[in-house]
């Protein structure tokens, strides 16, 4: 049942792409939440990069090169990152960014991953947009994550992996799945959540 679950959602910031080179992650931000104990464990660290920030993703999360000085490798934030989501359900909103990232581990075993993405398309369908921010606008959720991440804001890894539990928190209530299978979160099949909705 879902009740019984912990959840750990993380979300990565980027350098951006130059041509030839491959995105590097800049930002990490970490978030705990589960049915028994609410919310806990905030963490956030700026990671060195090994090139510099473009100035179009700079211009998307407001972080510099400057941020990163004395900044820790991703490898030195390993084992905060596998205390966090070793033996959780991983959340991400549009889980592709943060898998690819952490395949810097290899055999890491994090998972099962629910994606908030594909969950609140399944749930609501007839949004226009499935964005986090546009999401957590809808549901008047901003407040709320204004609190658990003060002094943060869209596109910081912290803010953004908070509202991505928000989001799923709020998605556990709305329809009433603390007592549900985990799987409905993991596989959100738009035929269960057709039933689920009606």
């Amino acid at each position: 049942m879902i009740s019984e679950h912990s959840f750990a959602a993380i979300d990565f910031e980027s350098a951006g792409a130059q041509r030839g080179q491959t995105d590097v992650p800049v930002q990490v931000g970490l978030f705990n939440w589960s049915p028994h104990s609410g919310y806990s464990e905030p963490f956030v660290s700026f990671i060195r990069a090994d090139q510099p920030i473009t100035w179009a993703a700079s211009k998307v999360h407001g972080i510099s090169t400057c941020d990163l000085a004395g900044a820790p490798t991703l490898p030195l934030l390993w084992p905060k990152i596998k205390a966090t989501l070793s033996g959780k359900i991983v959340v991400a909103h549009g889980h592709g960014t943060e898998k690819r990232y952490l395949r810097a581990f290899p055999g890491h075993g994090f998972g099962p991953w629910a994606d908030t993405l594909l969950i609140s398309r399944a749930a609501w369908p007839e949004l226009k947009s499935h964005s986090l921010g546009d999401l957590c606008e809808h549901f008047s959720l901003t407040k709320t994550i204004n609190q658990l991440a003060p002094e943060k804001t869209w596109h910081d890894a912290l803010y953004d992996a908070t509202a991505s539990m928000v989001l799923l928190e709020y998605t556990i209530q709305q329809f009433q799945l603390a007592e549900r299978d985990i799987d409905i979160l993991i596989h959100p099949d738009n035929t269960e959540w057709h039933r689920i909705r009606r």
